[in-house]
């Protein structure tokens, strides 16, 4: 049961760490480059990226770290662990889970009316499409890159603790 409590936990790290790095890099260099451009490149720029981030690889990590991070609190706690590793284990849990209720009630919603809004050519007013979505997008994911990023140092302290 050792073995599966510290892989879990090492995998939960990584994907964690893997989702927060994601958010870390649009926060400090996808948005802040795409505040440099005119309203149609920013617009058709952020569509397109909306489209391929939607992959197997993408959701795997996405996904698969919450489901890691259940997995290495079951193990804690069923498995005879550390109690103190488990509390880190669940603050990681609560943080993971906030960024995804944002990233699905504020991120996605934005993402899906910017994708509805139309082709860039096909705008008549892409200032006001953009308006609607870049200020409130980029400080949400500011506050997903937070919480996903404290996420992942609580599981670095569950580690340690558990090593």
């Amino acid at each position: 049961m050792a073995v599966l409590r510290t892989a879990t936990l090492v995998g939960a790290v990584l994907l964690t760490g893997l989702s927060a790095g994601l958010f870390y890099s649009y926060a400090c260099s996808v948005m802040p480059g795409l505040a440099r451009v005119d309203d149609r490149v920013f617009i058709e720029t952020m569509q397109r990226i909306n489209t391929a981030i939607l992959n197997g690889w993408f959701m795997l990590g996405f996904l698969g770290a919450l489901v890691l991070i259940a997995a290495a609190g079951l193990c804690q706690w069923h498995g005879g662990g550390d109690r103190a590793v488990l509390l880190w284990i669940a603050a990681a849990a609560v943080l993971y889970l906030a960024m995804l209720v944002i990233t699905g009630t504020v991120n996605v919603p934005l993402n899906d009316r910017l994708a509805a809004a139309g082709e860039p050519g096909t705008l008549t007013d892409p200032a006001a499409v953009r308006a609607a979505f870049e200020d409130v997008w980029v400080r949400w994911n500011l506050v997903r890159a937070v919480t996903s990023t404290a996420a992942f140092g609580c599981l670095i302290g569950a580690l340690t603790r558990a090593s």
